[in-house]
């Protein structure tokens, strides 16, 4: 038996092809997936055929993903196996078909320094998962145990399936520790500097936004950014965002991934404040940073990279408590077979925010 599978081969090439999907091993399970959604990450990815981290081509492909477990592997601890005649239910800790999960895109090894450190988005063997763009995906052993959640019943796939950004949203959060009463500023309306609306603002903070796109900077507005700045061809970042905006920002959040960008933000930041370089720039890129203004302002400077088991189950309580909902983010819908073509479109300036992907057509 065959399924559906999206198959990144290089730069801009993506085909869908059957694939033969594999047995299970120990500790793993074999997830129906009922939502996967697009990523920037993902566009990222395409356009370059490669990500050194995350994917090295010819690989199954997306990464955000919820859905039903379909067949759950043989335990990895023997005590957690089922005597004769027992319920299978009856054992914790064991994945049940049926149960409705999401799956985070990676797992820390737990051993390793940065683990020991409580920095597992940093570990020295993070284990990246593939292939959200499916009819199917087997969850590695490592991930099954350590970021793949359970959903409550009335949790819907296209939610839980904003997980995984979201979880590296909430990373960034708690690197800057975010507080009640703190002026924001977002620059970048794509989906995470999205989330960063929404999360600092269910925190508490006064939040402006700089980006364009006359529809995200709509959702902008309905989750409580004031201003929303539309940078969109303007050169002069700065200077728009001063003129219309009546506060200095404690903390300012690239959210672009752009190296003039990345200069915008510490110039917009008041002296004592922070600055977060969320947005990963081009590999190879280099800023220029005004030293005087870094020391004599006394900024705090520093970057979020991924997530953590930690904050990965902390994003599933944010939105399975309503502070972010699909609704704000899936502004669209594409079948599977077409997904070569929008990612075409994404790659040629589709402005949607994030497109769910029918995987069962």
């Amino acid at each position: 038996m065959t399924v559906k599978a999206a198959i990144l081969i290089g730069k801009e090439l993506l085909k869908i092809e059957d694939v033969t999907p594999p047995p299970l091993q120990a500790g793993e399970v074999r997830i129906d997936i009922q939502a996967a959604l697009t990523c920037g990450t993902d566009l990222k990815v395409f356009k370059r055929g490669y990500h050194a981290k995350m994917i090295v081509p010819p690989a199954l492909f997306g990464h955000e993903l919820a859905g039903i477990i379909s067949e759950a592997g043989a335990p990895l601890d023997p005590s957690l196996s089922p005597s004769a005649g027992e319920s299978v239910a009856a054992r914790p800790g064991e994945w049940r078909i049926g149960d409705r999960v999401v799956a985070a895109n990676s797992a820390p090894c737990g051993n390793c320094f940065f683990c020991q450190q409580n920095q597992e988005n940093l570990c020295d063997d993070l284990l990246f998962l593939n292939g959200a763009y499916a009819e199917s995906i087997v969850v590695p052993a490592r991930v099954a145990q350590k970021n793949l959640l359970r959903l409550k019943p009335e949790t819907g796939f296209r939610d839980a399936a904003l997980t995984e950004p979201l979880a590296c949203v909430v990373q960034g959060v708690e690197d800057l520790k975010l507080r009640a009463g703190q002026r924001v500023l977002i620059i970048g309306s794509g989906p995470i500097g999205l989330m960063f609306v929404a999360v600092a603002k269910h925190l508490g903070c006064v939040v402006a936004l700089a980006g364009r796109g006359g529809n995200r900077l709509r959702i902008a507005q309905r989750l409580g950014a004031d201003p929303v700045v539309d940078v969109a061809g303007d050169l002069k970042l700065v200077e728009t965002v001063q003129a219309q905006s009546c506060s200095e920002f404690d903390v300012v959040i690239e959210a672009v991934g752009k190296p003039e960008t990345w200069e915008a933000a510490v110039q917009l930041v008041r002296r004592g404040g922070a600055a977060n370089f969320f947005g990963g720039c081009p590999a190879g890129t280099t800023v220029s940073l005004d030293t005087a203004r870094i020391h004599y302002a006394s900024l705090t400077l520093r970057a979020s990279f991924h997530h953590t088991p930690r904050t990965i189950r902390r994003a599933l309580e944010l939105i399975e408590s309503g502070v972010v909902r699909a609704n704000d983010f899936v502004d669209g819908e594409c079948p599977l077979s077409k997904l070569p073509e929008l990612f075409q479109s994404m790659a040629a300036g589709n402005r949607a925010v994030k497109t769910l992907i029918r995987v069962h057509e």
